[in-house]
């Protein structure tokens, strides 16, 4: 499984109804569990705008991350940018692999 970084943005709407927030985090668990997602952790973040929480996840592919993604991104609360992550034994390999 590959590892992503999922950042969120709250939109106009999220921050309207920024109290509903933690059922959304819930929401959100229950779409990537159903999709193959593994949650890792969930940040709150400050001083990282645009950026007000963040999910690191294990998914399979790209696609399904994106798929994850999409979908949660459909019900306007939040906008989504994610980044694939290595850990520092994969960092190693990468650079190891530079010619």
């Amino acid at each position: 499984m590959a590892t992503y970084i999922m950042l969120f943005g709250l939109t106009e709407q999220g921050i309207r109804n920024v109290k509903e927030s933690p059922a959304r985090v819930e929401t959100a668990r229950k779409t990537f569990q159903s999709m193959d997602v593994e949650v890792k952790e969930f940040y709150a973040v400050m001083g990282m705008a645009p950026y007000d929480t963040m999910f690191i996840l294990e998914a399979p592919d790209n696609a399904t991350v994106a798929k994850a993604a999409l979908s949660i991104g459909s019900l306007d609360n939040v906008r989504t940018e994610t980044l694939p992550a290595f850990t520092e034994d994969e960092y190693k390999k990468i650079i190891a692999g530079l010619r």
